[in-house]
């Protein structure tokens, strides 16, 4: 009997694995191991470990609501969000609204996101209706559609009128800076919210709590009968249709949906940032939040809130502890901007090119 069970055991022992294998996915694998494998070199170096992992978690947060926008238009089969510089330039002209009349801490924050809402609300729809004639085409059309938004936008940001001297060209006394600092304003207060060491790693509590807030939110919603509409119209359109849902009412609200969540990221990523970058700044930050829900699983058919968190974490860390690690083991040699060029950017292109079970 003991000799069944112990041979029943070694029998079972490689099926778990196999299970946890083809869960887990072997890209997610080879980028757990690679992480790894950096820490461990950093180890070797004596690089200040707490520092490194400090700056991802906060990486992690100020980046989450930005890949979590990609769940929406997933879910539904509209594809990824190329168009994603849309939503976060509303967060922008949020910030800069709540900047013009000088508010601070909480009040400026909650006041940015309050003013970007309607805006990526608006803008969103119109968006929907767009991608809604260009069906089958969505990603390529996103992708133009969000640098046509950042260029038109680089000619408000030059006429709007707006009067504070801290945000305004000193020569002329018109149109707003390249880069505005919030230090002032409402810099890092999600961060510095409930924030606390642990064995010397910052924890940014508040910065966190945001993120797994709208994680909690997107699960809560995804079970609802609207939730479960989207992905039954994600999975499979003809049958949604026959079932009696308007797909096409579930794709506008998707992409709705994802904007909004662009514009509070973008708000959540200058606070954390300390800075508002405007002009061309947004122009791809499309795609590291793309990269990030591929790597985290998600695929063109499939999506969920783990696979965004994930992705986030994965991608994340990794693009923050390979470049300090790589400038200190080829010390001498300031390659920090080409490393960080060559890791996102191939990651970028790993992920875009993977097959769909990743």
């Amino acid at each position: 009997m003991e000799l069944q069970m112990t041979k029943g055991k070694r029998i079972s022992d490689p099926s778990h694995l196999r299970d946890f294998y083809e869960k887990f996915g072997l890209p997610r694998l080879i980028i757990s191991l690679f992480l790894l494998g950096l820490f461990m070199l950093a180890l070797i170096m004596k690089m200040d470990i707490t520092l490194l992992l400090s700056a991802s978690i906060d990486r992690i947060g100020m980046n989450g609501l930005l890949v979590l926008a990609m769940l929406p238009t997933l879910v539904t089969g509209v594809g990824l969000n190329f168009g994603l510089p849309v939503g976060f330039v509303c967060g922008l002209v949020g910030g800069v609204i709540s900047m013009e009349y000088n508010l601070t801490g909480f009040t400026g924050l909650f006041t940015a996101m309050l003013c970007a809402l309607p805006l990526a609300i608006i803008s969103g729809y119109l968006y929907a209706a767009l991608l809604d004639r260009v069906r089958g085409q969505e990603m390529m059309v996103g992708t133009y559609v969000g640098f046509a938004v950042v260029a038109g936008m680089c000619i408000f940001w030059l006429t709007a009128p707006f009067k504070n001297p801290a945000m305004i060209w000193a020569i002329g006394g018109k149109g707003l800076r390249v880069t505005l600092t919030l230090y002032e304003h409402y810099s890092k207060v999600l961060n510095n919210f409930l924030v606390f060491d642990l064995f010397g790693v910052t924890i940014p509590t508040g910065l966190l709590l945001f993120f797994a807030f709208f994680c909690w939110l997107a699960s809560l919603f995804f079970q609802t009968r609207t939730g479960l509409a989207m992905i039954a119209t994600g999975a499979n359109p003809m049958y949604a249709k026959s079932s009696g849902i308007n797909t096409r009412k579930m794709r506008y609200l998707s992409i709705v949906i994802s904007n909004v969540l662009a514009a509070l990221g973008a708000v959540v990523y200058a606070q954390s940032y300390g800075f508002l970058q405007l002009y061309t700044a947004p122009l791809y930050m499309a795609f590291p939040a793309v990269a990030a829900a591929l790597i985290g699983g998600a695929t063109l058919k499939k999506a969920t809130v783990s696979h965004i968190v994930i992705g986030t974490i994965l991608f994340q860390t990794l693009l923050t502890i390979a470049l300090p690690v790589t400038q200190t083991v080829l010390q001498g040699t300031d390659i920090s901007e080409i490393a960080r060029m060559i890791i996102s950017n191939g990651m970028i292109l790993y992920a875009l090119t993977r097959n769909e079970r990743g």
